[in-house]
């Protein structure tokens, strides 16, 4: 039982790096065994199609991604400084990432999406409800931001997905460069969409 469950483990962590590091469609279901060590009628054993373990892969990272986040975002925490502290934990990821892999890799949900919006419903809707609710996170920020006086955003829920929309283009951009300066205006470009400045009052880490 216990070679079972980490052969699956291994399939979905396999799926996430080799999407991540190249592309869904050039990702075959014999890369994915090869990558994990498994054999062919295991990944049938387990997933019925590449696209569900590519679900799957894309769940399991959330999952965990949303500990983080919901750390990162605590209401114990002033809320602009939320923000700034989800940007410099993105710069940190892609640093490590870089060490690693030898390039930018950008953000995999957006990078996925982009990829299969046209061609694979089921997964696009997946990632579509994902990043509906990472920009929650945002949006919670910039109403207590906004209940505080910290700054004026009454419409809370268009400014998050402007934010949003602002970092995950850089880091986009940081990907097809394969230049991490492109993360340099992440704070002081969000500060200056939302209204507010860095200050004492937003320690830089």
């Amino acid at each position: 039982m216990g070679r079972t469950s980490d052969a699956k483990e291994r399939l979905i962590e396999a799926v996430i790096e080799l999407i991540w590091t190249g592309s869904y469609g050039s990702t075959s279901v014999d890369q994915i065994c090869d990558r994990a060590g498994v054999k062919k009628g295991s990944f049938y054993h387990f997933f019925e199609s590449k696209t569900e373990l590519a679900i799957t892969g894309i769940e399991h990272g959330w999952a965990e991604h949303r500990k983080l986040l919901d750390q990162i975002f605590s209401p114990t925490t002033p809320p602009l400084e939320r923000i700034l502290n989800c940007f410099r934990q993105f710069r940190k990821e892609q640093e490590e990432l870089k060490k690693k892999h030898g390039r930018v890799l950008g953000c995999p949900v957006h990078s996925l999406g982009a990829e299969i919006s046209t061609i694979d419903d089921r997964l696009r809707d997946r990632l579509q409800q994902i990043l509906g609710q990472f920009i929650l996170y945002y949006e919670s920020a910039i109403r207590d931001a906004h209940a505080s006086g910290v700054i004026i955003a009454p419409n809370a829920n268009a400014l998050a997905r402007i934010v949003f929309a602002y970092s995950e283009g850089l880091l986009l951009h940081a990907r097809i460069w394969n230049d991490l300066s492109h993360l340099d205006e992440f704070e002081s470009g969000a500060m200056l969409i939302l209204g507010a400045k860095i200050d004492s009052q937003i320690p830089k880490n």
